[in-house]
């Protein structure tokens, strides 16, 4: 799969769910592990997707490999749970800082 058509899929599932839910805007520097534990109010998997491109993005990196994608979403899982007072945009830090 070229990666410009799953970022495209990407976008437009976001933008896609954020259309459903126009009334509601989520500050990502706010959220804090045990809410991103818990999914609520959002969805856990829709917030991956957005640190995911977020991270690639400050990065230049067009490329995203899907398995080490899924092993840093289990990372960033296992930081929470022993960080559950900790933002997640420190907890993604922490996580990916750990893996240069």
């Amino acid at each position: 799969m070229k990666p410009s058509f799953t970022l495209l899929a990407l976008l437009i599932s976001v933008f896609g769910i954020s259309a459903g839910r126009a009334q509601e805007t989520i500050d990502v520097a706010k959220i804090t592990c045990d809410q991103f534990l818990s999914g609520q109010p959002f969805d856990s998997t829709t917030v991956s997707i957005w640190l995911g491109g977020y991270y690639h993005g400050e990065r230049h990196d067009t490329v995203v490999d899907l398995n080490s994608f899924k092993k840093g979403s289990l990372d960033m899982m296992d930081y929470c749970v022993l960080h559950k007072d900790k933002s997640l945009m420190d907890a993604l830090q922490n996580v990916l800082g750990a893996k240069k």
